[in-house]
């Protein structure tokens, strides 16, 4: 791959810097952000930490060209709400530092609020069996069975203790929680929502532990992790591929290391593969070298997850 296309190679691509700091320019535009209904007149937006620039102070999120929320920087959700039934939005984030600095809005995302039924009093029934699972000392894993409604569930609130923190959509009975303490105790709760906003009791709080101190987030790592050698017009290439972490959210950045070592970042300057994912970077003209290579993606909350399992390719002669 040659060139700053989609995806950005920092080492040759990124901001060169001039000399000031990053204290010197605005947040980047928000990565990942995703947009789902919550109900006929809500919408859900998330949205990855600002990949690089001054500390974020808040951020701030769009209908259209409309300012329609603002959260402070420690927070990547929000739910829009006084919509309209049947109607497609677009929505976008923009990030704003301390120093009053906002950065360019991400791409836009779209979401179309389901009818309304203005007869629809009745709540969905409590999600089931729900339970989870601790994946290391930073995230856990929670699944229920489907609750269900007379017109459909549009999706399932995700609580920890009593907030709020997360939402996935109707079809989904599954959630990835990140961002979390090691060796902490954490309660969360699931709730089904219908179009009419009704919402259901909360199905049986879930009581987990994450693992103590710092592990090698194995839970958080690209899985099916494939690395080759090429060699074209006398130069060699390594080609990478591997499918991204299971986490709720996307993931956009990426660490390679090569001999222990990083070597380059990689960013989706549009929008990232949800499926299997490839790479191909210059490496040298020697032939015989052996080079280990692994890669690590920075999750949806902002921490690093776990390494791939490291491969050893050589350069063919």
């Amino acid at each position: 791959m040659s060139g700053c296309g989609a995806l950005l190679f920092t080492m040759s691509c990124g901001w060169s810097g001039d000399g000031s700091g990053t204290e010197s320019r605005p947040p980047s535009a928000p990565a990942g952000v995703t947009a789902a209904a919550g109900s006929a007149t809500s919408v859900h937006v998330m949205w990855n930490r600002s990949p690089d620039g001054p500390e974020v102070a808040a951020y701030e999120v769009y209908r259209g060209e409309v300012k329609v929320r603002e959260v402070p920087g420690t927070e990547r959700m929000v739910d829009v709400v006084g919509l309209a039934p049947s109607t497609a939005y677009v929505f976008t984030v923009r990030a704003r530092s301390s120093d009053g600095r906002s950065g360019p809005r991400s791409e836009g995302v779209r979401a179309t609020t389901p009818a309304a039924s203005a007869e629809d009093t009745t709540a969905p029934t409590r999600p089931g069996r729900t339970r989870g699972r601790p994946v290391g000392s930073r995230s856990v894993q929670l699944s229920w069975e489907a609750s269900t409604d007379e017109r459909g569930v549009v999706s399932y609130d995700v609580y920890q203790g009593t907030s709020r923190i997360h939402t996935v959509a109707g079809d989904r009975t599954t959630a990835v929680v990140t961002g979390l303490r090691p060796g902490t105790r954490y309660t969360f709760g699931v709730r089904a929502r219908d179009a009419a906003d009704n919402v259901s009791p909360a199905g049986a709080p879930v009581r987990l532990t994450t693992a103590p101190g710092t592990d090698d987030g194995r839970a958080t790592a690209p899985a099916g992790f494939r690395a080759a050698t090429r060699r074209t017009d006398g130069a060699y290439y390594l080609d990478l591929s591997w499918m991204p972490p299971r986490v709720d959210g996307v993931i956009t950045e990426y660490e390679i290391q090569l001999d222990g070592r990083p070597a380059t970042s990689l960013v989706w300057g549009g929008p990232a593969p949800r499926g299997r994912a490839s790479y191909g970077f210059y490496v040298g003209r020697d032939a015989g070298v052996a080079y280990r290579v692994r890669i690590r993606a920075r999750l949806p909350d902002g921490t690093w997850g776990g390494f791939s399992a490291e491969r050893t390719v050589v350069t063919a002669p």
